[in-house]
């Protein structure tokens, strides 16, 4: 049984997480004001009062109206609506590499081989907003321990869907497609790693990466790639899509990290959406109990 380590006071009953939006309606968090505190002056957002409700999770309407998702748009505003009809089934994903049991799964195979759970986690973006969202999935490690991964494995490899016929922004050359990711393999062999199915006790919507998207809950979320359809062990650190676009802003650990700022903007504030506050970003997000060890004598600034 998992055993969230997110203090009860940013855990809320779904009942309550799911008219989460009337309670900010009454504390008068949302509409233009709350739209207009991702730009507003430094001193407003210092200012502003933080809300009795800021930790627990974001509405339904919050996390899926607002999303990174560059294969369908840079607007975030905008993945919804053009993520709409994008098809996920039929849908397969591939598990190979260096592991003894090679195996392709339908996903509705993989779904009743490995039935979900709910993690109420928070993801920290890159651009320095976050959200908390009860996940549905299961972690990443069952479905390493059922591939059997050899002695020489020492990373794993993630591929997302290439589809530019759905995908408008895969016709580009603005990324080199695919999007692909990695971990080191301790790290997506901890308890921490999901592999998301849903969320809200509901399938992944479609701007939120279904059918399946890894969600690394201690790193920036572009490390929580979307659409899965490859998911390979090997003995070479992987390439990934971020830090082949721009490796001097984003290295392939991308751990949150307060004290390493990007070169164009500071890491050591957030501000979670739907509030006007900034609040301090945590070290590995929060969850530094739980990976720090899997950094021990790293220089966490070289190694960002």
């Amino acid at each position: 049984m998992f055993r969230s380590n997110i203090p009860s006071s940013e855990i809320a009953p779904k009942e309550q997480y799911l008219s989460r939006r009337d309670f900010i309606k009454a504390a008068g968090f949302l509409g233009a004001g709350a739209l207009l505190a991702a730009c507003a002056p430094k001193s407003l957002t210092e200012a502003a009062p933080v809300s009795v409700l800021a930790d627990v999770p974001n509405s339904l309407e919050d996390i899926t109206n607002y999303n990174n998702y560059y294969e369908f748009s840079y607007d975030k505003a905008a993945v919804a609506k053009l993520a709409k009809d994008f098809p996920t089934r039929p849908w397969s994903v591939e598990v190979t590499g260096m592991i003894n049991k090679p195996k392709t799964y339908d996903i509705e195979d993989l779904l009743k081989q490995f039935p979900s759970e709910e993690r109420i986690y928070r993801l920290r973006c890159v651009e320095a907003w976050s959200m908390v969202i009860p996940w549905m999935g299961f972690p990443l490690a069952q479905l390493l321990a059922a591939a059997e991964p050899t002695s020489a494995a020492k990373y794993v490899r993630f591929v997302a869907v290439h589809d530019p016929e759905n995908m408008p922004l895969q016709s580009s050359a603005s990324f080199d497609w695919p999007y692909q990711e990695g971990l080191r393999l301790d790290e997506a062999m901890n308890d921490l790693t999901l592999l998301a199915t849903g969320l809200y006790g509901e399938p992944l919507p479609n701007q939120s990466g279904a059918p399946l998207r890894l969600v690394v809950p201690w790193k920036y979320g572009f490390k929580s790639i979307k659409g899965i359809v490859k998911i390979e062990l090997t003995d070479t650190k992987p390439s990934t899509l971020w830090n082949t676009a721009s490796p001097r802003e984003y290295g392939f650990y991308s751990n949150v990290n307060p004290n390493v700022s990007h070169p164009r903007w500071s890491q050591a504030s957030e501000r979670r959406i739907g509030e006007l506050a900034r609040r301090p970003t945590l070290l590995f997000n929060g969850y530094e109990k739980e990976v720090a060890h899997l950094y021990d004598g790293m220089d966490l600034a070289t190694n960002y």
